[in-house]
Formats: structure tokens, C-alpha cells, sequence
């Protein structure tokens, strides 16, 4: 089972320019790089006229005055969230303030959000976040130039959306798919089970363009996607063997496959282990001593029928 994944990490990038990547699609970078964000947060302008924009960023003066900018003569109709993390949408209402448009996004879940570690914790996110106009799976968002179908693809966030723009195979995917690392799934925010079903249901379609809500565009969005879904079953697979080596707990898994990760990321990375555990754990597959946290001790449950089972 082969794990590659060809990111693209090219960090050519003009903060608050307007590039067209597509036809009636331009995309303005937010200049808020971090480990979490790569290069910044990615808005994209769909349209022309009217326009809707999806994933404002933060709150950042300068990053509005580009979308101002950039949307000079033309009407905001609809401000899309595809999910409420604080990178994606804490511009929201400051854009809205200045420049009007509908706030479109899945809205509250009624689940425990957040997670347990630096710079994926309640500051990251906006658990209170409230749309004007919620959607769901199957809803679509139609303006004068534009129509963006909802398709909810939990597994990063429980409110993630991603929003296809109908007759021209390009989805914008936010945080779902992205080409310069591997999504985060970080417990209880995120959870890979959804996270695998969002992936089959996406592998399903025949788009030809993704656009992520950070770094660059991906052009063979159905290989991308396969590549994801392989890349999480081989991580399991690395997971069910160190436990049958007697690495039970998840700071020692994390040292074991994540050796030369920055330390600064190894948070994030237990977190991911936790997900896969619990994935596994949902599915009678590993069972767990205690509570199930990033310390717990983790054994397989008839590890030679599990290791077949989960590939």
C-alpha cells in the first residue's frame, strides 16, 4: 500500500491581490501564514456583478479593503463560510458591515467543538458562529452570475462545507482538500470516520478543478483524493502495527512515525493518531485501557482479523 502524496508548497504568493485562477473566479490570500495555514487563508470572488465570496479570513483591515477593492462595482450578494474556523470566518461580519451580502454557512451543530492543543483550541474556532442563512447537504446558493451547490463534508470541522460551482467542475473544498499537506483531524472537532465517508462521497464526482482554502489549486482533484484516502489506511495500517509491537500509547506512537515533525506540530499529530484510534475503536477493531485520551494505552482486538479488515 503506497502512501505518496504530491504536495505542491510553492510559496509564491501576492498578499491582497486579486489573481482570476478561473474563469469568474479570482482569489485573494490573507496574509496570516502559520503551521495551521500554510501561506495564509484563501478567499476566493465567484461571479462578476454580482458575486458571492467564499471564506472572507480573519478579520484583517487590509485583507478586506483588498476583497473592497477587488469587488469595486460590484454587489456582494452572498459571503459563504465553508466552515467556522476563526481563519475562515472571522471576517465575515466586518465584511458584511462594509459591503453587505447574506452570510451563508452550515450554522451550529450541536457538538463539542474544539481541540485539545495549541492553535487548534477555542481561540481557532467560533463554536457561537450564526449564519444568516443556513445550509445543508443538497441546498444550492444562486446568484445573477453564479450557483454553488452545498455539499457538507464533515470530518475536519462537523459544520464543513464545500461549495461546487454547477456546470463548471470546480469545488472549492476549504479545509477538506487541500494540496500542500494533509488535513487535520483533531478529536473531538474533527473525526475520521466522517472524514473518510466526506472522502468517498467526494470521489464520487468528476470535477476537474479543486480549490482549497490554502495553498494552490488542484488539478486532478479524483487522484488527490484517492491519494488521501490511501494515505489515512496506511496510516492506520502504521498504527495497528506499532501497538502489535507493544507501542500502546500515543505520545510513543507519535515519536515512533512522527520522529522529525516540528515540535510544535506533535500536538496536532497525537491528535491525529487519537482519531484514527477512535476510528478504530468505533469500528471493534482496538480496544482501550481508560479513558480515551492522548495518553491512554491502546491494544488490537484479533489483530490478524483487524489488520485485513481495515484495508
Amino acid at each position: 500500500m503506497s502512501a505518496e502524496l504530491a504536495f505542491n508548497r510553492s510559496a509564491d504568493v501576492d498578499y491582497g491581490v486579486a489573481e482570476e485562477i478561473a474563469p469568474d473566479v479570482r482569489r485573494i490570500v490573507a496574509n496570516n501564514p502559520s503551521p495551521y495555514t500554510f501561506l495564509g487563508t484563501n478567499t476566493y470572488i465567484v461571479g462578476s456583478g454580482d458575486v458571492a465570496v467564499i471564506d472572507p479570513g480573519p478579520a484583517d483591515a487590509a485583507h478586506l479593503t483588498a476583497i473592497a477593492e477587488a469587488t469595486r462595482g460590484e454587489r456582494i450578494t452572498n459571503i459563504c463560510i465553508t466552515h467556522s474556523h476563526r481563519d475562515h470566518c472571522d471576517g465575515a461580519l466586518p465584511l458584511q458591515e462594509r459591503l453587505g451580502g447574506e452570510i451563508v454557512a452550515f450554522g451550529p451543530t450541536g457538538t463539542t467543538r474544539g481541540a485539545g492543543t495549541p492553535g487548534l483550541g477555542d481561540a481557532f474556532i467560533d463554536s457561537a458562529f450564526t449564519p444568516d442563512l443556513p445550509v445543508a447537504d443538497g441546498d444550492t446558493v444562486k446568484g445573477r452570475g453564479f450557483s454553488l451547490d452545498v455539499l457538507h463534508m464533515p470530518g475536519h470541522a462537523p459544520d464543513h462545507l464545500c461549495f461546487a460551482l454547477v456546470g463548471k467542475r470546480i469545488v472549492f473544498t476549504g479545509d477538506h482538500v487541500m494540496g500542500w499537506n494533509t488535513t487535520v483531524i483533531a478529536p473531538p472537532e474533527g473525526n475520521m470516520g466522517d472524514f473518510l465517508t466526506s472522502l468517498d462521497k467526494l470521489a464520487q464526482r468528476h470535477d476537474r478543478l479543486f480549490l482549497p482554502g490554502h495553498g494552490g489549486h488542484i488539478e486532478t482533484p479524483r487522484r488527490v483524493v484517492r491519494a488521501y484516502i490511501t494515505h489515512r489506511k496506511w496510516r492506520e495500517q502504521n498504527i495497528l502495527a506499532c501497538i502489535d509491537d507493544g507501542v500502546s500509547t500515543i505520545p510513543r506512537i507519535v515519536a515512533k512515525l512522527y520522529g522529525a515533525i516540528d515540535a510544535e506540530l506533535k500536538g496536532a499529530a497525537a491528535l491525529s493518531v487519537l482519531a484514527h484510534l477512535e476510528h478504530l475503536i468505533a469500528r471493534d477493531v482496538v480496544t482501550a485501557e481508560g479513558a480515551t485520551d492522548k495518553f491512554s494505552a491502546f491494544y488490537v482486538r484479533a489483530a490478524s482479523d483487524a489488520v485485513s479488515s481495515s484495508s
